[in-house]
């Protein structure tokens, strides 16, 4: 026994040093790289602030090497402001450029604009700028091809002595002879030299120049000399873009969002860690132990995997903290069971993880599915979310699995072993879950339909049936945050904001929706998709008229929207149709699936008639809350499956079938409450302490939880009974 309490210590002691050097590393990094610090973790454009386009390839089939040339002088590009802007191909047709800039020092639609220009630079004579201005064919005697440097630079007027703004240009070998041959034959005439459809400059030949050099003038500054000279030193770009959708974030939300964002997950992290201590005493604190293990193992994958780290990516790790108990849960249940049974503490503690596990393993595999099925389909920080969340499903079942586990053995081998420090299950409370349901299916029933008939009436009123967000829609959705602390309320709004909008751009006022939101000075204006040139003149207004301390933008095209319906659909019936294939494979019983389904579809039914009657924004985030509720709803019926499924094995054959699923859902509501309380924790700190922007999606979220919980308790088992009962019993009779 000396022995084994020696090597607890020592056990002890190596996890609390490993788990200390982790905390250090996560702190200050470790190296020269200071590899796993935390502080390096890449940050999304809407917390660090920045802008993002999605451009389309209006090209037909275009090649390999065009689309990398066309990503690597975007990259060039990008470079020109940050060293951290990134380019990627996203699909077959489409490159998205992501530049984290200062939106207070750099304007942003200056540089939108700059970064989808072509980048055409041609030198035209007399005769064929002619043909050029009219539309003709014509024949370029240099183009940006030709060109190997371009430099910007001053110079000072022989005749007027003023100084004057230049970019010049030095010509590769072969645009050296042709720069020769041009001006060679055309001394006394203009060459013509224009840059994306513009004459830029218009110098007349005086002498032939064969040194390969040559001067555009005619700048306002040294500034658009600058970026007119980078633009041409990356050249032209070989395929045509359009844009498709682009994002404006302002830094300040950005940091709003982190911080606010960490006192969230602080306060819910504490709040879970002390109710766990509460309800399970011992494994509870130990449980808490390999909760702090788990956050730091999170910080370190992040940053050594340098996953960008999104506002629905935080949502994601702190409803991933919420889910990380689960587990935890399950097994200080089984625990206790054990030692109800007369079985001490060592046995009881073997036993609860092997007795736990299945269930573990197949809540959180079906939970992946989802998270998976949304990384595939969803966009832009939707995939940040459900990376996020991914890694923290694998992170808990890693913590609770092997630390848990090692720290409670630790803690049995020193000697604690006294069944008041783990407490004792108590016998379940004899209740017919399966008449209750008849009741639940009834109320369900009302809310679906209450919602449904929303829809028309919401058609009628509001001229949509759901609150579609810019996703959905299409246009531009402008975020304007006013200084002051007077607040800009809705018809504040409308009477002193709508018609400087309206005057900046054209639009009517009744193009312009206005959303305020609570307790804040931010105003949300959505307006059909602008134009460059009109989000300039939005954006200039306002701030001319209003004192204003940032403005964020996001304008998406018709296109994107409707593929994101599309792809939506697609997501939620892939994901429920995976996840019945698992059930039905592991439960070895078609039943099982079609009822935890379905039960899917009552939990997403109920949230949509919420969506439906309350009118929040139906976007991306609307159908990342949908799949994981699914994920989390299917995880609590999981656990019921599993009891049903051990109880028909060691229950009386001579019980009902009825009081087998009585009696599993009896044993494992404590589980379900307690776990649907971490989680529902977690969110709700974050809606009352997060930023605006995730008030929706958490809403959604605690609803969801509540309603995954209320369906796995109150339908899914007796839904199960029913099919088991009426579903296929008239083949396993004929074969009897």
């Amino acid at each position: 026994m000396k022995k084994a309490k020696k090597n607890a210590v020592i056990k002890l002691l190596v996890f609390l040093l490993l788990l200390a050097g982790a905390i250090y590393m996560a702190i200050a990094g470790v190296g020269k790289e200071k590899t796993g610090k935390a502080k390096d973790i890449p940050l999304g454009l809407d917390l660090q602030g920045g802008l993002s386009v999605t451009y389309q390839i209006e090209d037909e089939k275009p090649s390999d090497e065009e689309i990398d040339a066309t990503i690597d002088k975007l990259q060039r590009r990008v470079d020109e402001y940050s060293s951290e802007g990134e380019v990627y191909k996203e699909g077959d047709n489409r490159i998205t450029v992501e530049i984290p800039v200062d939106t207070s020092k750099y304007d942003a639609h200056d540089i939108l604009d700059e970064l989808g220009q072509p980048g055409q630079l041609l030198f035209l004579d007399e005769t064929n700028y002619a043909y050029w201005s009219q539309g003709l064919d014509y024949e370029a005697a240099l183009t940006g091809a030709d060109v190997k440097e371009a430099a910007a630079a001053t110079d000072t007027n022989d005749t007027t002595g003023i100084r004057e703004y230049c970019v010049q240009l030095n010509f590769t070998d072969d645009g050296t002879k042709k720069f020769a041959d041009i001006t060679s034959a055309n001394v006394g005439n203009i060459i013509y030299i224009i840059y994306d459809g513009e004459v830029v400059s218009a110098p007349r030949v005086k002498t032939a120049i064969t040194g390969g050099n040559a001067v555009i003038d005619g700048m306002e500054d040294y500034d658009e000399a600058e970026r007119l000279a980078s633009t041409i030193k990356i050249g032209a770009l070989p395929l045509e873009l359009s844009q498709l959708q682009y994002n404006i974030v302002g830094a300040k939300l950005g940091r709003e969002a982190i911080s606010t964002s960490l006192i969230a997950g602080a306060i819910g992290f504490g709040l879970v860690c002390l109710l766990m201590i509460i309800l399970y005493l011992l494994p509870g604190f130990l449980a808490s132990i390999a909760l702090v293990s788990y956050i730091v193992l999170m910080l370190l994958v992040l940053s050594v995997r340098t996953v960008t780290l999104t506002l629905p990516g935080i949502a994601g790790i702190i409803l991933s903290i919420g889910m990380a108990v689960d587990a935890n849960v399950i097994i200080f249940t089984r625990i206790r069971e054990e030692i109800a049974a007369d079985k001490g503490v060592r046995n009881a503690v073997e036993a609860g993880f092997h007795k736990a596990l299945s269930a573990i393993l197949d809540g959180n595999i079906t939970t992946l599915i989802a998270a998976f099925v949304l990384m595939m389909l969803g966009t832009g920080s939707i995939k940040g979310f459900a990376t996020t969340l991914m890694i923290g499903i694998i992170l808990s079942m890693f913590t609770a699995i092997v630390i848990t586990k090692l720290l409670l053995k630790i803690a049995v081998d020193l000697g604690l072993t006294g069944k008041k420090l783990y407490g004792s299950a108590k016998p379940p409370k004899k209740v017919n879950y399966i008449k209750i349901s008849r009741v639940c299916i009834v109320i369900s029933l009302v809310v679906i339909i209450g919602g449904l008939i929303f829809l028309p009436v919401n058609k009628s009123r509001k001229g949509s049936s759901l609150n579609y967000a810019l996703e959905f829609t299409g246009g531009t959705s402008t975020t304007v945050t006013f200084e002051g602390e007077e607040v800009f309320d809705l018809e504040k709004a409308e009477n002193e904001v709508v018609p400087v909008i309206t005057d900046a751009t054209g639009l009517s006022a009744a193009n312009i929706q206005i959303q305020t939101v609570e307790d804040s000075n931010q105003v949300i204006f959505k307006t059909p998709e602008l134009t460059e040139d009109q989000a300039t003149s939005f954006e200039k207004a306002i701030k001319d008229k209003f004192e204003v301390s940032e403005i964020s933008e996001q304008s998406i095209s018709s296109t994107i929207s409707g593929e994101m319906k599309k792809d939506a659909i697609i997501a939620i019936i892939i994901a429920s149709i995976l996840m019945l294939i698992y059930i039905a494979i592991r439960f070895s019983d078609l039943r099982f699936g079609a009822s935890a389904v379905l039960a899917l579809i009552h939990d997403v039914m109920v949230v949509f008639a919420i969506y439906a009657v309350a009118r929040l924004s139906v976007g991306n985030t609307f159908i990342a809350c949908m799949l994981t509720i699914v994920g989390y709803s299917i995880n609590a019926t999981i656990i019921i499956f599993d009891r049903i499924r051990e109880n028909m094995k060691i229950m009386d054959r001579n019980v009902e079938l009825d009081e087998v699923v009585n009696t599993s859902i009896a044993q494992t509501l404590t589980r379900s409450i307690y776990t649907s309380l971490t989680t529902f924790i977690m969110v709700l700190v974050l809606f009352i302490v997060g930023v605006p922007a995730l008030k929706e999606f958490t809403f959604t979220l605690m609803a969801g939880i509540v309603c995954g919980a209320y369906s796995s308790i109150c339908i899914t088992g007796p839904m199960w009974y029913f099919f088991k009962k009426h579903i296929g019993k008239k083949k396993a009779e004929e074969a009897a």
